[in-house]
């Protein structure tokens, strides 16, 4: 069992972009010490024939029917965008040809 040292966690603040002092750095190879050894507590468990799964609860997708709706307030809503052409709203061009 590989104990996480300050000199790791200082390297992955570093690699972060992260600014810890010596407390924090003490404080995360704990917390990291103590996560690796719950995963080689989990490794130790037996999956063979567990079906693989992506979630706890099945999640089930419900539908409308699609329709189209007409709305009679076209005015109104041109009127809330910051420019307009006619009646569509006018955009910046974003794509050079």
């Amino acid at each position: 069992m590989t104990k996480i040292t300050k000199e790791e966690v200082k390297k992955v603040a570093h690699l972060a972009r992260l600014e810890l002092n010596e407390n924090e750095i003490n404080n995360h190879a704990s917390q990291l010490e103590k996560i690796l050894d719950y995963i080689r507590h989990l490794e130790k468990i037996d999956t063979e024939d567990v079906q693989c799964t992506t979630r706890a609860i099945e999640v089930i997708n419900v539908f409308r029917k699609d329709e189209k709706k007409n709305y009679d307030c076209t005015e109104e809503l041109l009127e809330l965008g910051p420019s307009r052409e006619d009646e569509y709203f006018k955009v910046p061009k974003i794509i050079n040809e």
